[in-house]
């Protein structure tokens, strides 16, 4: 069988690859998508867009509720259906026809059914009926499958119908009591949201406190503000066994206590979809992040023609670095020379929970012990956009490299601060010095002053 020949074959036509094609396609080369399953992938139908489409009515309610005139308008309970209707809207009531055209348009070629690699510049597509499609990449193969829910092995979980992000951002229930394994993220915002639309929620995490990630004082303000909310969170305990009896779920914790509710949810990470995609036919070892060099290259591939972008290289499981590994791709395999050098320097993350945490570079716990490194703090309820949003509790810092008198690290933890946040971005990325910082004015009253507080607080004013 002959195989069809295009410039770029990628696999996966998530965020991540469709991005990919897109800016290959920019730069005036054929390509192929291969997708088995929604063109959009993870974010756009099970985790970014229909979690904070859950998210965004609740905080709206909240906000409002905190207002003096604002709350006496907040006085019937939140619409759940009508919450669920705008997130089927949003998520496209789980259709893909406006990503596919999307693809179309822009003239990649889009193949349905499940791509592997089948030797080098390869890659067979197995469409449902197994019959099998055969692709040439003249310029380079991109693997963008992306990640999967990881389901701990818990005794007695696999008889049990449990929650992964993909059924509770989808539901089309409310459950009255909802079991949240793992305190990341992803159970955070869920459980604040689940919460916020009626369900009792109790999050287990085996870790003494949540948001490992996050540095203890800015876990510390979240943790506040779910017990405010209801939230019961139990740290330092694991989940060791789950049993269903008719319709309540008994999970037994390692302390021996146990804990009874109508839905399990786990959010204890994320797997790296490469157990299938023909990788041991080059050469490398089957279900593990994909190792790359900063030019998004496969480490071990002779050649330079096979590439890994997104969630399956296990650089940065965000959406929006998977884009911008995306733009660096569509632009390395045209012959630019592109790294994606931001993925260890200057990383943003936004939690949308109820204060929202948001942080990019280097942590308050990387400056523990580093001489070079100062952080400066100071709270949210300085800045008069905090409030005026009656919205005061929460914090902010920044990492100084003194050396080189720029900012480094940032965080920020408050009303709306995910919105602030780009600004440090821009200044890690920049190496902007504090010194010129004090020139960027902000704008009266709105929460970007906090920057001001800080350089005052570098000051010692």
């Amino acid at each position: 069988m002959n195989a069809e020949s295009f410039d770029v074959v990628v696999i996966g036509a998530g965020s991540t690859g469709t991005n990919v094609a897109g800016y290959a396609r920019d730069n005036g080369l054929s390509v192929a998508i291969v997708e088995s399953d929604l063109v959009g992938g993870e974010c756009s139908y099970w985790a970014c867009m229909p979690s904070k489409a859950l998210l965004g009515p609740v905080h709206a309610v909240a906000a409002a509720d905190r207002l003096a005139g604002a709350d006496a308008a907040v006085s019937r309970s939140i619409d759940v259906d009508a919450v669920l209707a705008r997130r089927d809207d949003i998520i496209s009531e789980l259709d893909d026809a406006s990503q596919v055209e999307w693809v179309e348009s822009i003239g990649a070629v889009l193949i349905r059914g499940r791509g592997s690699l089948a030797g080098e510049r390869r890659v067979d597509v197995r469409s449902g009926d197994d019959s099998i499609r055969q692709l040439a990449a003249r310029r380079g193969v991109v693997i963008a499958t992306g990640s999967r829910p990881l389901v701990p092995p818990i005794d007695g979980i696999d008889a049990v119908d449990v929650w992964t992000n993909r059924e509770a951002t989808t539901t089309g229930e409310i459950p009255g009591r909802l079991l949240i394994v793992g305190g990341g993220v992803v159970g955070c915002e869920l459980a604040q949201a689940f919460s916020r639309l009626g369900a009792t929620v109790t999050i287990v995490e085996s870790e003494e406190r949540i948001l490992t990630n996050f540095s203890v004082a800015v876990a510390g303000v979240l943790a506040d503000a779910l017990d405010a909310d209801g939230i019961t969170v139990r740290t330092g305990v694991e989940a060791r066994a789950v049993q269903r009896h008719g319709a309540t779920v008994t999970v037994t914790l390692s302390d021996g206590s146990l804990i009874e509710a109508d839905r399990l949810m786990v959010a204890t990470g994320r797997r790296f979809n490469t157990d299938d995609i023909g990788l041991d036919t080059v050469g490398l070892t089957p279900g593990g992040p994909i190792e790359v060099d900063d030019r998004l290259r496969v480490r071990g591939v002779a050649g330079g023609w096979l590439f890994a972008a997104g969630d399956v290289n296990g650089r940065a499981l965000l959406t929006h670095q998977g884009k911008y590994q995306a733009r660096c791709v569509g632009d390395t395999v045209a012959g630019h020379d592109t790294a994606a050098w931001a993925d260890g320097t200057a990383v943003p993350q936004v939690v949308f929970t109820d204060p929202q945490i948001a942080a990019v570079g280097r942590s308050e716990t990387d400056a523990d012990g580093d001489d070079s490194l100062r952080v400066v703090t100071v709270e949210m309820s300085s800045v008069a956009a905090a409030s005026l949003a009656a919205q005061t509790a929460g914090r902010a810092s920044l990492v100084i490299d003194e050396v080189r008198d720029v900012v480094v690290g940032a965080s920020f933890v408050g009303h709306d601060v995910g919105e602030v946040l780009h600004s440090a971005t821009i200044a890690i990325v920049g190496e902007v010095p504090v010194k010129r910082l004090w020139h960027a004015v902000p704008s009266f009253p709105t929460m970007s002053e906090v920057w001001l507080r800080l350089l005052e607080e570098i000051r010692g004013l």
